[in-house]
């Protein structure tokens, strides 16, 4: 018998997206899917369209609930699905035809717990142009290594989307309920359980860019989520994997730049004193050893050195602001 992938797609407010969404899950080339639609208490007519969908095929069910947020919805997902392997689609999103096909075959072909594609960015009125997979190209990485790439943004990114994963790898790991940024949190345990993870470079997952969605609604207090997630990873990493904490270090302090940046040009009031004092918590305990610095840019090793007074960030980081550098 064929194995059952499971299939989580938390919706809310996106029914302009939906049909296209659920069409190219529905029409993958393979087949055996068990699709999990979350309407997160969408106020629109996403429930209603969610209940024809699976009224027409019937490895949809339907989940309804009161809207708890997207980590929430995915955690709704997991804590029903049945299939061997766990996938997430956001619900403004499509897939290529053999997005599962392909990723599916990766992960027998090379015993991995995770496999993942490239991402292509789409607008509305783009007209899909799907790569073949049999022509892409396959890395294999042990845990260390997918890790490193992880950390770093390069071939093996912390989207959720863009994967299959085994069964084994997710279960008993929620997202975390309210945040933003949520597979920041996530994603490095995920790869942290898994023995290898294989990466596929063809664009198979098309990742809809629109104003409205949760990324796309400007700067705020609750984007500073992804300096906690950061903070979190960096304390795993310390205690599991010291030598990539060490090298990363640098990492939280660019992720410290860019918010208190963001927050000197967007924010006002009480919001920006709450954003750059906690932004500057977070930069206190930032330690980069003097051997990663000489790695980087010698201009990134100028900027932490003078990060490390609270009055030189605070200057150095608002004539980048209004210089419009880093956005």
């Amino acid at each position: 018998m064929k194995d059952t992938i499971s299939v989580i797609v938390p919706i809310y407010k996106v029914e302009d997206y939906l049909d296209k969404c659920v069409s190219s899950i529905l029409n993958q080339t393979y087949d055996n899917l068990e699709i999990i639609l979350v309407d997160d208490g969408s106020p629109d007519n996403c429930g209603a369209m969610c209940d024809g969908y699976a009224n027409r095929d019937s490895r949809i069910r339907v989940i309804h609930k009161e809207n708890g947020g997207l980590s929430d919805a995915r955690n709704a997902g997991l804590a029903v699905c049945t299939g061997d392997y766990v996938s997430f689609v956001d619900s403004d999103d499509y897939l290529s035809p053999d997005f599962y096909k392909a990723l599916l075959n990766v992960i027998k072909d090379n015993n991995c717990d995770i496999a993942e594609c490239d991402v292509k960015k789409v607008f509305v009125n783009d007209i899909p142009d799907y790569t073949p997979y049999s022509e892409a190209n396959v890395n294999v990485y042990d845990t260390r290594q997918a890790l490193f790439m992880l950390v770093n943004d390069r071939v093996i990114h912390q989207h959720v989307w863009n994967k299959l994963y085994k069964r084994a790898a997710v279960e008993g790991e929620l997202f975390k309920k309210g945040k933003t940024n949520e597979d920041e949190f996530w994603t490095y345990r995920i790869i942290g359980r898994s023995n290898t993870v294989a990466h596929i470079d063809a664009p198979l997952y098309y990742y809809m860019q629109r104003e409205t969605s949760i990324m796309g609604v400007g700067y705020s207090l609750k984007r500073l989520d992804a300096l906690e997630a950061y903070k979190e990873r960096q304390e795993y990493l310390r205690e599991n994997y010291p030598d990539i904490a060490d090298k990363t270090e640098i990492n939280l302090f660019y992720g410290c730049f860019y918010a208190y940046k963001a927050t000197l040009k967007w924010l006002k009031g009480d919001e920006k004193k709450q954003a750059k004092k906690t932004i500057k918590s977070y930069m206190k305990n930032i330690n980069v050893k003097k051997e990663y610095l000489n790695d980087t840019r010698k201009i990134d090793a100028i900027r932490y050195r003078l990060s490390k007074n609270p009055v030189t960030f605070g200057l150095m980081s608002k004539l980048e602001s209004v210089m419009g550098i880093g956005f």
